[in-house]
């Protein structure tokens, strides 16, 4: 099935599933790489928040069962005007907590700015870096264990998120296409307009932020898991394979090329 038609029947089985209009969808474009650009909707103006989010139970689980559980699922963004901003997420890292020292919580250490790391599963947890970019987590089982959510695949909203990315970049640039808005951490974070003020903030009882369940969830050969990235020097932590992002994916911030090389290696050869 092409691209823009599997996004379509994508956002049009999840908005139904919400009591969203199906003509909802009617106000779509396509950009010139061949991407679907689903503009906002004015049922996406008045919608209350969906009743099929995710709940508790799907967070209350270990962290790296959650980081790939992520993978497929959706992130929905309701901006302060009604406007609606859908993403699903194709790549995310595991930190553990306690003995992981490349997180924030390493030895169970709990300050001010982490705290969100302790708290239930499903909490958001939002710090900044170089001063101006913000990173978000989502808090798993395990003492101090959170998940990074590191890129987004845009589904609804793409014009809006482009406007937000470009607000935040320097001096005048190009326009942003679709594979660029939501590939990094901090990039998504400014595309949804994501801050510090959503730190500590509850996926399952937030007006403004939650998650509802993708429709094409991916199978273990779908899910590449790699080292994670801009840790530094962490020993053998650095060379966990800790990150996991959707095979194949071109949303997907970091690519490694060995690994899926390794994992076609292994595919059974087919007789057809």
């Amino acid at each position: 099935m092409p691209r823009k038609r599997k996004l379509l029947a994508q956002l049009s089985a999840l908005q139904s599933n919400s009591s969203i209009p199906p003509d909802a969808l009617k106000n779509t474009t396509t950009t010139p790489d061949g991407n679907s650009s689903p503009k906002s909707s004015k049922y996406f103006a008045t919608e209350k928040k969906q009743s099929s989010q995710l709940e508790a139970d799907f967070f209350n689980q270990p962290c790296i069962s959650l980081a790939k559980s992520f993978l497929g699922q959706i992130l929905v963004r309701k901006l302060p005007d009604g406007r609606e901003l859908w993403g699903r997420i194709v790549e995310t890292e595991a930190y553990l907590g306690g003995e992981d020292e490349a997180s924030h919580s390493k030895g169970g250490k709990q300050t001010q700015r982490n705290a969100a790391m302790f708290m239930k599963p499903g909490t958001l947890y939002v710090y900044q870096i170089y001063g101006i970019y913000f990173c978000v987590n989502v808090s798993s089982q395990g003492e101090g264990a959170a998940v990074l959510l590191r890129s987004l695949e845009p589904l609804q909203g793409l014009d809006v998120m482009r406007e937000m990315r470009s607000a935040s970049r320097k001096g005048p640039a190009k326009p942003l296409k679709d594979w660029q808005l939501c590939n990094g951490p901090s990039k998504l974070c400014q595309a949804f307009g994501i801050d510090k003020a959503f730190d500590q903030r509850d996926l399952t009882r937030d007006a403004a932020i939650w998650m509802v369940p993708g429709q094409e969830l991916p199978g273990e050969q779908d899910v590449v898991a790699t080292t994670r990235i801009g840790i530094g020097n962490r020993g053998e932590w650095s060379q966990k394979p800790l990150r996991f992002y959707l095979r194949g994916n071109k949303f997907v911030s970091v690519v490694d090329k060995k690994m899926e090389r390794e994992m076609a290696a292994m595919e059974p050869i087919s007789c057809s």
